[in-house]
């Protein structure tokens, strides 16, 4: 016999009770996932333990398409119905507060050495996942505009700006180079947003080094704006300017760097039009 499908109700409530762990395992507090489990059961449809551990894992994948954190035990399971996916819209639209969340704190970040934070290779075809999984995965960031949201977080962005700024002194100095170190300005932050990257920093040779950062706390391939604008200096600086693409950033940071010409490792797509009257 076919399990009846999930209700608004109990799609409602296993969210909610999802989101309660997550806060929990983000915090570092303790929980139990089986009392969790026992306390939902109780109020559902007679639904089973599998089933309400499958939905963990399809809320997971949701979370994943949102480029959110999710429970690292709840390993994302995809092909979930849309109903899951606007139940974890509702939980966010009464939860601002959940994205404005304070980022990982690295002020006063001291790295001994760069290898400190993994800097690992930009995803490429061959490690793309299958093409039901991403088709999802990117519908659902297009869908509620991922992109537009982490471009807005402010809080968020500057955090993600100070880690790099951190780990590009800390590279010179394990290189000798104090000179350069102490000239490693964080553009953005000192002369405003409008240079086209937010670090000028340079290469242990004394080669100069633009970098513009694009933080995001969900996966690698959770979409990102790039202004006009920063496309057109990068255009022009060429592999003297680099997209350093900081990911995973709430729990243990990693990031990919990518450099002119963008069009070969991302697909650009026009998101806004500038009017002007004739």
């Amino acid at each position: 016999m076919t399990p009846a499908p999930w209700t608004d109700d109990e799609n409602d409530q296993i969210v909610a009770d999802y989101f309660a762990m997550l806060a929990d395992e983000l915090a570092g507090n303790s929980y139990s996932k089986a009392d969790h489990r026992r306390k939902l059961l109780g109020r559902l449809n007679s639904r089973s333990e599998g089933s309400v551990e499958f939905k963990h894992q399809n809320i997971s994948a949701v979370l994943k398409g949102l480029g959110e954190d999710w429970i690292e035990g709840y390993k994302p399971a995809f092909n979930f119905q849309t109903s899951l996916v606007d139940a974890v819209a509702r939980w966010l639209t009464r939860r601002p507060d959940w994205y404005e969340r304070s980022p990982r704190n690295t002020a006063g970040i001291s790295f001994t050495e760069p290898d400190q934070f993994f800097v690992g290779h930009p995803p490429t075809l061959s490690n793309k996942p299958p093409p039901e999984e991403l088709e999802q995965m990117l519908g659902i960031a297009q869908k509620f505009d991922v992109a537009g949201r982490d471009e807005r977080n402010r809080k968020l962005g500057k955090a993600g700006e100070e880690h790099v700024l951190n780990f590009e002194i800390a590279g010179l100095r394990y290189a000798g180079r104090e000179d350069l170190a102490k000239k490693v300005r964080w553009v953005s932050q000192v002369d405003g947003d409008g240079a086209g990257y937010d670090i000028a920093s340079y290469l242990p040779n004394g080669k100069p080094r633009l970098i513009e950062v694009k933080t995001t706390n969900g996966w690698e391939r959770t979409p990102f704006h790039i202004s006009r604008n920063e496309l057109a200096v990068a255009e022009i600086n060429g592999s003297d300017w680099c997209l350093f693409r900081l990911w995973n950033f709430s729990r243990a940071p990693k990031a990919f760097e990518i450099y002119p010409p963008l069009e070969a490792h991302v697909s650009l797509t026009p998101t806004s039009f500038q009017a002007s009257f004739q």
